[in-house]
């Protein structure tokens, strides 16, 4: 590499370091979710644009192993979830068995993902002794409980949001169940390697920004009709259970929880929102929580189904030392390095914001080196559980109320 082109990938690393980021860092953009991913205009859903991304020669992604690690895929939904993620592309990666409820989806997830070997169930699938690890991309309300069965049969378990579906006795027993097996639980929030969560976290980490005062997170997601989903679980969906894209502003920045919440809601005008049109009986399309955090500091939390406007998955924060709105501002002069990781060769950075891919190769990377993941169980049900309990805050008027933890 000559010179020159040295000088551009510093001034890049630079820019990055000190002035922020584009739009998508912000997660400002309308994505779609048709074919795993890809655009596709005639069905937009908010979060799944593949992002393109030039790699940073400067910072060349390394093999931390030769071995390959077998892994089995479950569920083909709408969003086409378990292909999204790239793990039939990884080096290090053999995809061996897929599975999805319904035969149609599951023989297409075999053909994308170039496997040859389907079960008709995530249970069938997980009592195949070639399979190491298990990829849940199954509907929410299933997740605490497959994960456990995959847990069970021995398998590392890679699950998408939330960890749990509004059951804080599912989320005590998922936990035993991660602690008990000694294996490699992650759960893919993708907030998690947005560039700007990314930023804060390697500047926290650094102790840029101190003790965090102050931190916001929001996930406006605008549905005036449902997402189609398994059994209609989507159909009136509580805001605050689907928390964890606004709460790792604050959970993902720091791996600290939430100890305490007030939570308001206010009753939507939307149709499916209506407690007499949804099994939750639910009437909230907005609910905002505060939220106390195990640092001391303060959270504010929106989750919102029924504003139109602006989208998407963002949050700032303020600590002691320093700021992070869209860009560091304080008192450390020396940055840590605030690009985000490297991916192998033909794995794609994907969708939310180029989180897909990072997500997989650092739950790949976990096992193939004994370690714990970014977002292990501990993280993901402190970013899940405070949601459970903010809805139940809301219900009962913004009540105060205690949030159970989770420590590893």
């Amino acid at each position: 590499m000559n010179k020159e082109k040295n000088n551009q990938l510093s001034s890049r690393r630079n820019f990055l370091k000190l002035t922020g980021f584009g739009a998508a860092a912000l997660g400002l953009q309308q994505f779609s979710c048709k074919g795993g991913g890809k655009p596709a205009p005639e069905h937009t859903i908010q979060g799944l644009e593949n992002v393109d991304e030039k790699p940073d020669a400067s910072k060349p992604w390394v093999a931390v192993s030769d071995r390959k690690i077998r892994v089995g895929l479950v569920g083909y939904g709408v969003c086409k979830f378990s292909a999204a993620f790239g793990f039939q592309n990884h080096p290090n990666v053999e995809v061996v068995a897929v599975s999805d409820l319904i035969p149609e989806r599951c023989a297409e997830l075999a053909k994308v993902t170039r496997c040859n070997k389907t079960y008709p169930s995530l249970e069938e699938l997980v009592k195949d002794k070639n399979i190491e690890a298990v990829m849940i991309s199954t509907d929410a309300p299933g997740h605490a409980r497959h994960s456990i069965e995959a847990l069970k049969y021995g398998k590392h378990v890679a699950v998408n949001v939330p960890a749990v579906h509004g059951s804080l006795e599912d989320a005590d027993k998922l936990y035993e169940a991660v602690k008990k097996s000694g294996l490699k639980y992650m759960m893919f929030e993708t907030s998690c390697f947005h560039e700007d969560l990314y930023a804060m976290r390697q500047i926290y980490n650094a102790g840029g920004l101190g003790k965090l005062i102050y931190s916001e997170g929001e996930y406006y997601h605008y549905m005036p009709t449902p997402i189609d989903s398994y059994k209609g679980w989507r159909i009136g969906l509580p805001p605050q259970y689907y928390p964890t894209h606004s709460n790792a502003y604050y959970v993902g920045v720091t791996d600290g929880s939430f100890t305490e919440v007030s939570c308001l809601g206010i009753p939507s005008i939307v149709d499916h929102l209506k407690p007499g049109n949804n099994p939750y009986r639910n009437s909230f399309g907005t609910e905002i929580a505060l939220f106390r955090t195990s640092e001391g500091g303060m959270s504010r939390m929106a989750v919102s189904w029924d504003s139109p406007g602006d989208s998407g998955e963002k949050g700032r924060i303020r600590g002691q030392k320093g700021s992070f709105y869209g860009k560091y501002q304080g008192l450390e002069k020396n940055l840590p390095d605030l690009v985000r990781p490297s991916l192998p060769p033909g794995v794609e950075s994907g969708g939310h914001g180029g989180s897909h891919g990072r997500l997989m190769d650092e739950f790949v990377s976990s096992i193939l080196q004994d370690r714990k993941p970014l977002i292990d169980i501990a993280v993901a049900l402190n970013m899940t559980v405070s949601g459970i309990v903010a809805h139940q805050s809301a219900l009962r008027g913004g009540e105060w109320m205690k949030i159970p933890q989770y420590k590893l």
